[in-house]
């Protein structure tokens, strides 16, 4: 008889243990709902990590950090060492220091094969490229162009407003060199086959 007695003792502590458990499940899919707007609220509170600000002026939105007391002469230069094209598609800009500008400059690849490339900056006065500050430029990267391809490739950049007042201008000098040579032998020994 005792065996009956501990079989409905079990189910009773199962059916009350499933219970807790399925409340427990429910109380954290009910918190997990409400983090949302409560992160929102404190957000909107505390002022940090807005989703959505409200009633922001471009005023606001505005750079605080350009220098528009003053301005420089920013002078754009390419070289090549290799079958290229390269060329700024404007050679100077008046830029005020902090103020984001961007420059575009255009490569050809003349010969029938494709090659890979690497620019390298340079700048004049030498004191001005610690100042001169690039968000995105081509010569952070291989560029590997196809036969024939011509490519635009940006150059987005700000001149940092603690640069010395006696610098007025700033040349930006690429050299645009061919570092491949493994493409331009295989097409050549595949002319050779032929």
């Amino acid at each position: 008889m005792s065996e009956p007695s501990d079989k409905s003792l079990l189910q009773k502590l199962n059916r009350t243990m499933m219970g807790k458990l399925l409340v427990i499940a429910v109380l954290m899919f009910g918190f997990g709902y409400a983090l949302v707007p409560v992160y929102r609220a404190i957000c909107e509170v505390t002022g940090i990590n807005l989703l959505t600000p409200k009633d922001i002026s471009a005023k606001e939105l505005s750079n605080s950090q350009i220098d528009r007391s003053r301005e420089i002469l920013v002078e754009f230069d390419a070289n090549t060492q290799g079958p290229w094209r390269f060329r700024p598609v404007q050679s100077s800009m008046k830029v005020h220091p902090g103020e984001m500008h961007q420059i575009v400059y255009e490569v050809v690849n003349q010969q029938p094969y494709q090659m890979d490339a690497q620019a390298i900056p340079s700048y004049a006065p030498q004191q001005a490229g610690q100042f001169f500050k690039k968000m995105e430029c081509f010569c952070f990267q291989q560029q590997t162009l196809g036969p024939k391809e011509a490519r635009q490739m940006p150059v987005v950049f700000f001149i940092d407003p603690a640069i010395p007042k006696d610098v007025k201008t700033i040349t930006l000098s690429y050299t645009f060199f061919d570092i491949g040579g493994k493409t331009k032998t295989a097409a050549a020994s595949g002319a050779d086959k032929s």
